[in-house]
Parts: structure tokens; sequence; C-alpha cells
């Protein structure tokens, strides 16, 4: 009798916890994060740096490639294609460019089978130095994922602060 008790236990924690998860997808619709980093050079040279395609291979070494779809007159909605690798497999997303003022922000909306994420990077001039401030949207395309990335915002923040810093690094050696 004592053992039916705590399977009944176990089992209603279990079954509460499963129902938790699947309601988070229904509540939670995006994750929102910001990250920033202070950098040691002119805000010209950090936003010039930013779309260095060579440079971005050194701070993003996910990126495998990044093919030019359409490239605008004044770069707002300039489109790529863009292959990263995520744990040994190959993701392929669309990268499109939805806000550019030069020296101050640059906007991507990036759309694979799984997500839409948009980064919205800001760059704010503070004396010889310039302070670079992301600002992230990210929305799942599956209900399943979308029960998912509520538990991963600390770690979804983690990695964009971790090529941040990697950016700044590049940035401040030259």
């Amino acid at each position: 009798m004592r053992n039916m008790k705590a399977v009944k236990i176990v089992l209603g924690v279990v079954t509460a916890l499963v129902v938790i998860f699947l309601i988070t997808g229904i509540i939670v619709t995006d994750v929102k994060y910001t990250a920033e980093v202070e950098i040691d050079k002119p805000i010209e040279k950090v936003f010039k740096d930013f779309q260095n395609v060579e440079l971005m291979k050194k701070w993003l070494p996910e990126v495998k490639s990044i093919e030019p779809i359409e490239e605008k007159e004044g770069i707002i909605g300039s489109t790529y294609k863009m292959v990263v690798t995520n744990q040994g497999q190959e993701i392929v997303m669309m990268e499109k460019i939805i806000d550019y003022i030069p020296n101050k922000k640059m906007t991507f909306r990036f759309d694979s089978d799984q997500m839409v994420k948009i980064d919205d990077y800001n760059f704010i001039a503070n004396g010889n130095g310039t302070k670079m401030v992301q600002h992230c949207s990210v929305n799942s395309k599956s209900y399943l994922m979308g029960c998912l990335l509520p538990y991963f915002k600390g770690s979804l923040k983690d990695l964009s602060l971790s090529y941040m810093n990697r950016f700044k690094t590049e940035v401040e050696k030259n």
C-alpha cells in the first residue's frame, strides 16, 4: 500500500512538471535578453570591424559560410544565406539586415527551420571607447521548441556575451 502511494505521488509530480513544461510554450511566445560589452576603440573602428566578414570568422567560429543573395544600396534589406555548425550539425539560415545607421546601429533578422532571431546591435561612443549593446529576441517556429526556449535564456545570453567578448578581443588587438 505504501509503495502504491509513493508511485501515485511520483506520477503526480511528473505529470505536474510535464503540464508546466507544455504550458510554457503557450504562455511564453518569445525570449528576449540584452548583452553588452565595452570596447577600448573608437566607434568608427568598432562599427567598421563589426561588418568585416574576415574578422567575423574569428569571433564567430561556428559560421561556416555567408553568401550574398541580394545586396541592396543603403544596406537595409540586404539578404544572405548563412551556414553555421552547431554540435557538428550544419544549420542553414537566411540573414536579412532590417536596420542600419552607420556608427550607431545594425539589426539582423535570422530565419532558420527552428526559429526566428532578431539581433539589434547598438554602438554608443564612450569617450575614446565604444559601448556595444545587443538586444535579442528569439521566437520558435515549433511548439516544442517554444516550450524549451525559456529554459535556455541564460545560456543564449551567455553565448551572445562570449561572442561579443571575442569580438572585443579581436578589435582591441588591432
